[in-house]
Parts: C-alpha cells; structure tokens; sequence
C-alpha cells in the first residue's frame, strides 16, 4: 500500500488555502496547481508528486453522509500534519509569519529520536502541524 498525500479536511476553506499557499510558496517554492473555492478543493504538488491537498470538510461529509452530524465535539487533536523541513526554528518562523500560532517552541526531543528537533503549530484554520528535523 502507498500512503499518497495529505489531504487536510478544513472548516475555513478560504483562511487555509491562503495560509497553505504562502507557506508553501515560502518552504518548497511551490505554487498550488489549482485552487477551486467552489468545490473547496486545492491541491500542491512538487515536481509531479502530491505534496497537499485541501477539501472542505463539509463537502466531505455530504458525501459519505455525515453531515446531519455535528461538525464538531469537544475533544483533543485527532490527527496532525507532520512536516520534515531542514531548519525548524526557521520554518516555525516562518509559518508564523503567515498567522499560524506557535503551541511548542522549536527544541531538541533526544527521548524522541537522535538528532530530532520539533516544534509544534496551529495553522489558521486549525491544524496541528509538527515541524521536525533530523
């Protein structure tokens, strides 16, 4: 089985197509193939290979038949999006540059693995993004 990419599932369709547009133009100098507001769908690809794609979680549950359901409950992070990049205060920097919060400053997580560095964000529209380097 392949693992093909990250597709995040967003309540705010426009505030994180703006975040991830300016992000990744700024980490992997890449622009969105294409960003279709109507059907709340983006995606990023790098050198032909999906890298991120975005859909609108109420497209999503219209389709496999969830949307009479809450949008959402009280509850901790069910998922994160983790992101190796080369220099993670730089990247943390960065991200916060284009709005996201900053939860774990970048640091060193030797009881995690050797050499790892991480910090932890959260984007505009919610997600909980692990910057990691190692």
């Amino acid at each position: 089985m392949d693992a093909l990419y990250p597709r995040l599932l967003v309540d705010d369709f426009e505030s994180a197509a703006r975040f991830w547009t300016a992000a990744l133009r700024d980490l992997l100098s890449i622009d969105p193939v294409k960003v279709l507001p109507e059907a709340g769908y983006a995606n990023w690809d790098l050198n032909g290979e999906a890298v991120l794609v975005l859909y609108t979680r109420r497209n999503i549950a219209m389709t496999i038949g969830t949307d009479v359901l809450p949008a959402r409950a009280a509850a901790q992070d069910s998922a994160m999006l983790v992101l190796r990049v080369a220099d993670v205060d730089a990247a943390a920097r960065l991200l916060a540059t284009h709005g996201a919060d900053v939860l774990a400053e970048p640091q060193d997580r030797p009881d995690w693995g050797p050499g790892l560095r991480t910090a932890h964000l959260r984007t505009p529209d919610g997600t909980l993004v692990e910057l990691q380097s190692y």
